[in-house]
């Protein structure tokens, strides 16, 4: 039984926030953060139309790979902080920016990822019948665990082996969420995916290296994606939804969010995301104002006597296989 312990106190910390400026939307970065990602494709082209230059040097196609993976990354957190709307207000064109980093770059459906994680998982983070996040891999983070007796025996390989395959399953549920709701026009978009990026890349390059470039990205890309987002939440505390409705905001998501310890790099490695509790808090605080919105809210949680729950990454991951172990 989850019973209310802070005070609803989240309009002191959200004026304090507001007054320093952290909420205020940066169209400008966020915009040289966009060109510079579209620029480094042109870059990925340049490098591409030239292949023959290069060709023959084994460690080529993987220094491509990676370099696209670098970008795909940024794009995925791009298109998630727009449509969080932190670069602009207008939430329509914030759909509309995010289809060259969501549909062009990644193949994925702004639509889907807006339904999916800003409106239930935000709205309802760690409740397990509403935030379908938590409910992955049997159940095994929620209060009823599964008991699929193949994936008891094999727990360990199936989930983090599937970190490895983040991507392709963003990919399978975007095309089905768009299909199933009948968003052809973004269909369309998401298709042009393949000729824009993996066209020149299929005809300028040999089959092998090709393959090299493709396979590694989308294994390297996924692992650094799933890594990121399974410390989000994954081995917090999970909340039924009765007990939910006796729950403040501010409580619901600083409960149910871990932060990471770490400075500029782990906030640039993890996309914001490290700043968790920071960002269930504010979903429109720009990225780029999250550490300074942590150093408030940490000091704040000290003042009023709140958990404030933070781990270093390898803790964070310490902390989620041992909660795979009890499965």
């Amino acid at each position: 039984m989850s019973i209310a312990r802070y005070p609803d106190i989240f309009d002191e910390l959200k004026l304090e926030v507001r007054e320093a400026g952290l909420l205020e939307r940066v169209p400008v970065r966020g915009s040289i953060e966009m060109a510079a990602t579209i620029l480094s494709m042109i870059l990925v082209y340049t490098l591409v139309f030239n292949w023959n230059l290069i060709e023959g040097y084994w460690w080529a196609s993987y220094v491509l790979a990676l370099f696209m993976t670098i970008i795909f990354t940024r794009a995925v957190f791009i298109s998630h902080d727009i449509l969080h709307t932190q670069y602009f207000k207008d939430k329509s064109f914030a759909f509309k920016i995010s289809y060259p980093f969501s549909a062009f770059i990644l193949s994925n459906s702004s639509s889907w990822w807006d339904f999916k994680h800003n409106i239930n998982h935000h709205t309802f983070c760690n409740i397990p019948q509403k935030d379908e996040d938590i409910c992955a891999f049997d159940g095994a983070f929620t209060n009823n665990k599964g008991n699929i007796s193949w994936l008891r025996s094999t727990k360990y390989l199936v989930f983090w082996g599937a970190m490895f395959l983040m991507y392709p399953a963003f990919i399978v549920q975007s095309y089905s969420f768009v299909i199933e709701r009948k968003k052809y026009g973004e269909l369309f978009l998401m298709l042009l995916h393949w000729p824009i990026v993996w066209g020149p890349i299929f005809y300028f390059l040999p089959i092998a290296d090709f393959l090299a470039v493709f396979i590694t990205l989308n294994i390297v890309l996924s692992g650094w994606l799933a890594f990121g987002f399974i410390t989000n939440h994954l081995g917090c505390e999970v909340i039924e939804q009765e007990d939910a409705k006796h729950l403040s905001w501010m409580e619901l998501q600083m409960r149910t969010s871990r932060s990471l310890k770490g400075g500029m790099f782990i906030h640039w490695f993890y996309g914001g995301l490290n700043t968790q509790i920071e960002h269930h808090l504010f979903p429109k605080a720009p990225r780029f104002n999250l550490l300074k919105v942590q150093k408030m809210t940490k000091g704040f949680a000290q003042k009023h006597n709140l958990d404030y729950f933070e781990t270093t990454p390898l803790e964070a991951y310490v902390q989620i296989n041992e909660v795979v172990k009890k499965y």
